[in-house]
C-alpha cells in the first residue's frame, strides 16, 4: 500500500496551520500522517482532530534552523512518501493524491502549484472556487501541465512551499546541509544536492496549494546578516551565487559592494531599523 506523510514547519502561524490542517482533513486520498516540527517552545494548543495521526516533533535551535527542521522531520516520518507542505499554504483537495500518483509511478523530485492569496482570502469553509478566483501565480513559475508531470531542466526551481519526493532520495542527497542558518539558501543547497544524485525534476498537475498572506518585506532587510552569509556559504559550496535577486537589490541600495563574478559581499552598511520599516509592502502585495 501507498502511505506518505506530509510535514510541515512552524514557528507562530497558528490560524495558518489550522487552515492548512483543515485543507488536508478535505484531500480525496487522505494523508496517512501529519508531522508538524516546531521551531519554538511548545506545540500549538487546541489544534482540530484530524481523521489520521498528528505527530509533534521539538527541533532546537536558533535561528530558524530550517533544514535541521526539515532534516529531523523526515527522519521521524513514518512512510516512505514525503511530501513537504509549508505552513502558509492550504493543500487544493487533490494535491496529496497527485503527488502519490507521480510518486508511484517514477522517483523524482516534484513541485506542485502555488497560488497567492490577498489578505482576508480564507473563510472557516474552505471556498476552493473563491481561492481559484483570488489566487494568483508568481510570475516566476511556469505553467502547470493540465494533466500528469512535466519534467523541469532547472534543479533551482525548487521553492520550499510544496515539494515531494521518496524518503530514500532525501537520504541518498545527504539531507538538507543544516550550515545554513536563518533565512535562504538551504532549498537551493537542497535541490543541486537531488541533483547530484541524479535525480529528475518533474512539474505536477492537480498538486496546487494556496499561499496565505502575512506581512511581506522587499527588500528583506531584516534577514540580512543571514542572507549574505548563506549566500557566501552556497557560493563556497558550488562555485555559484544564489538569491542573486536579494543581493542585486542589496547591491542598489548600497549597503553591499557584491557582482555575480565576485568570489565574496563586501558589507559597506548595515540596514536600520527604519531601512527595514520602509521595505514593508503594502497589504495588497501578494509576493515579494
Amino acid at each position: 500500500m501507498s502511505v506518505v506523510s506530509v510535514l510541515t514547519l512552524v514557528r507562530g502561524r497558528y490560524e495558518h496551520l489550522v487552515n492548512l490542517m483543515h485543507g488536508l482533513a478535505r484531500q480525496t486520498r487522505l494523508p496517512d500522517e501529519l508531522v508538524i516540527a516546531y521551531m519554538q517552545p511548545e506545540p500549538h494548543p487546541d489544534l482540530p482532530i484530524m481523521p489520521f495521526p498528528v505527530h509533534h516533533l521539538h527541533v532546537q535551535g536558533e535561528p530558524m534552523p530550517l533544514a535541521r527542521a526539515r532534516n529531523q522531520a523526515a527522519a521521524f516520518a513514518r512512510h516512505a512518501k514525503l511530501i513537504f507542505l509549508d505552513v502558509d499554504c492550504i493543500p487544493s483537495p487533490t494535491l496529496v493524491e497527485s503527488y502519490c500518483r507521480a510518486l508511484n509511478e517514477k522517483e523524482g523530485l516534484y513541485l506542485g502549484e502555488v497560488l497567492y492569496l490577498p489578505a482576508k482570502s480564507v473563510n472557516e469553509t474552505l471556498d476552493y472556487t473563491r481561492l481559484d478566483q483570488l489566487g494568483q501565480v508568481h510570475p516566476a513559475r511556469p505553467r502547470i501541465p493540465d494533466a500528469g508531470t512535466r519534467a523541469e531542466p532547472d534543479p533551482g526551481s525548487l521553492w520550499g512551499l510544496s515539494f515531494a519526493l521518496h524518503k530514500d532520495s532525501y537520504r541518498k542527497a545527504g539531507g538538507m546541509d543544516e550550515t545554513y542558518q536563518g533565512y535562504g539558501g538551504e532549498e537551493t543547497d537542497f535541490a543541486w544536492r537531488l541533483a547530484r544524485t541524479g535525480l529528475p525534476v518533474f512539474w505536477v498537475a492537480n498538486a496546487r496549494a494556496y499561499h496565505q498572506h502575512h506581512r511581506l518585506f522587499a527588500p528583506p532587510y531584516q534577514h540580512f546578516e543571514h542572507i549574505l552569509r548563506n549566500a557566501e556559504y552556497f557560493h563556497h559550496q558550488w562555485g555559484r551565487w544564489c538569491m542573486e535577486y536579494w543581493l542585486g537589490q542589496f547591491r542598489d541600495a548600497g549597503l553591499v559592494d557584491w557582482h555575480e563574478d565576485a568570489d565574496s559581499i563586501q558589507i559597506l552598511r548595515y540596514p536600520t531599523r527604519q531601512d527595514i520599516a520602509n521595505a514593508e509592502l503594502p497589504p495588497s502585495a501578494l509576493y515579494s
